[in-house]
């Protein structure tokens, strides 16, 4: 069970490396999931207009296989992640490439570059919010 401390560190934190592979797609028009990628799946637990006008609030369960790994892309707004099970390198923009692992969370700016990094050795899921400008693509490549 997801425990408010844990929901609150999750929010607080960001991985959006693992999102262009799978949510490439306008945040408004997330009721209409992208094409999958091998190995990699996500499932959009809510979606929510706000917290201010012309924005939209994602949360999304992601699971990357064993062995995938993300291209470099970037979002129009924050995104923010907590590292359920796994682990994987992210590298990011501007800082020095992180080793994440179960328990670890972090935030990534908007417009900010990052990948997947080295993959993991074991199937990573993720939990990740996103607050996103409605209607430009949630990932793009960078």
């Amino acid at each position: 069970m997801l425990t408010r401390r844990a929901f609150t560190g999750a929010v607080s934190c960001a991985i959006c490396a693992m999102a262009s592979e799978f949510l490439a797609t306008e945040a408004a028009a997330q009721a209409t999931p992208p094409a999958a990628t091998a190995g990699v799946t996500r499932k959009i637990l809510s979606q929510t207009d706000g917290p201010t006008p012309g924005y939209v609030t994602l949360l999304v369960e992601a699971t990357i296989e064993s062995g995938m790994t993300v291209g470099r892309h970037k979002h129009p707004g924050i995104e923010s992640a907590y590292v359920l099970e796994g682990g994987f390198e992210l590298p990011i923009e501007g800082q020095p490439t992180r080793t994440l692992k179960a328990g670890d969370g972090f935030q990534i700016p908007p417009e900010t570059a990052h990948a997947g990094g080295k993959p993991g050795t074991a199937k990573t899921r993720v939990l990740i919010t996103y607050v996103v400008e409605k209607g430009k693509p949630l990932a793009s490549p960078a």
